[in-house]
């Protein structure tokens, strides 16, 4: 394919810097990325190569500079993830994002929407019901879920906030654990603590833990209870029955809204038994105040290597079920 030339106008001398880098780290990104060649011609930006890779990384640079015009940052994480958006022609759909504060930490540090997935999850807890958020580890399933219904409570939108999972080890017997029961179930628990603590603080968290306001439990301590006034978490859910989910399902009263999150590929039910979350987001498909939010390995917000691991064993997944295939 010939070598083409595009270039790319930045508007301003502190945009221009801004977009290039310190030591021009962003370009260098940008180049690695999508092999392209990338140099600076007064307030432009010129890429030189391949015509579809100098294309996707003009429009990451078209891109990058209108989100510095909205008052957002740019760091690595957004740099690979509109390279990510560019290869499928959607680079300017980083946009989408701009703005989006989710919620405040107890710090002021605010929370926001990394990727235009977590924007739209985002956006059908705040309109609908009931959310199912199915997607790999890493997409933020449950932190964001905990910030918008911390945000709930503050602003009394809810009187209380309960998260509970499922009390399945994953994959492995932990055996006998010494302690009461707060003890036992605490393992399962932690991620939670950590995403409420952070948004609240130690000593506000265990303030509003003590006088109820907050209540996290197994999902077996679900059972008969009707659930009025609550923002309402379930964690894991890929690792609930059927009877579990239509049970959890069934609790929510007036003035509450539920989020259930959960990765399908990670289900450490034991064998014979069959995940609720698959059973639930098929069989509620469709239903007013219901919504199903499906998050990909492009929705990955932890370490850039989560992503390409996520995106490896989803590759595993499916030339195994290729070959499975042939043979049947």
């Amino acid at each position: 394919m010939a070598e083409i030339k595009r270039q790319v106008f930045t508007h301003t001398v502190d945009r221009l810097q801004k977009v290039i880098g310190n030591f021009d780290e962003n370009v260098n990104l940008i180049t690695h990325e999508l092999g392209v060649g990338i140099s600076v011609d007064g307030l432009d930006i010129c890429v030189y190569g391949e015509e579809e890779a100098v294309n996707a990384a003009a429009d990451v640079l078209e891109s990058l500079v209108d989100l510095l015009g909205e008052g957002e940052n740019i760091d690595k994480s957004r740099i690979l993830y509109c390279i990510e958006l560019a290869k499928e022609g959607r680079a300017k759909d980083i946009l989408k994002i701009s703005g989006s504060t989710v919620a405040v930490t107890y710090r002021g540090k605010p929370i926001k929407c990394k990727t235009v997935g977590q924007k739209k999850y985002v956006d059908c807890i705040k309109n609908d019901t009931v959310v199912f958020g199915v997607g790999p580890a890493g997409t933020g399933k449950t932190y964001l879920a905990v910030c918008l219904a911390v945000k709930a409570l503050k602003s009394k939108q809810v009187e209380r906030i309960i998260l509970t999972r499922p009390a399945v080890e994953a994959g492995e017997k932990l055996g006998f654990l010494p302690g009461d029961l707060q003890t036992k179930v605490d393992p399962y628990l932690r991620p939670l603590y950590d995403a409420l603590q952070e948004m609240l603080g130690l000593e506000t968290y265990t303030k509003m833990l003590e006088r109820g306001s907050i209540e996290i439990a197994p999902l077996a301590y679900m059972r008969g209870r009707t659930l009025s006034n609550a923002f309402i978490i379930l964690d894991e859910a890929q690792n609930a029955t059927r009877e579990q989910m239509k049970m959890f399902l069934t609790r929510m009263g007036d003035g509450s809204r539920m989020v259930i999150t959960g990765d399908v590929t990670q289900i450490d039910l034991p064998e014979g038994k069959k995940s609720g979350l698959v059973h639930a987001t098929r069989v509620l498909k469709g239903i007013e105040g219901i919504s199903v939010c499906n998050l990909t390995d492009k929705d990955v917000v932890r370490h850039p290597l989560v992503m390409k691991i996520v995106r490896a064993y989803e590759q595993d997944s499916k030339r195994s079920q290729s070959i499975n295939g042939e043979k049947e």
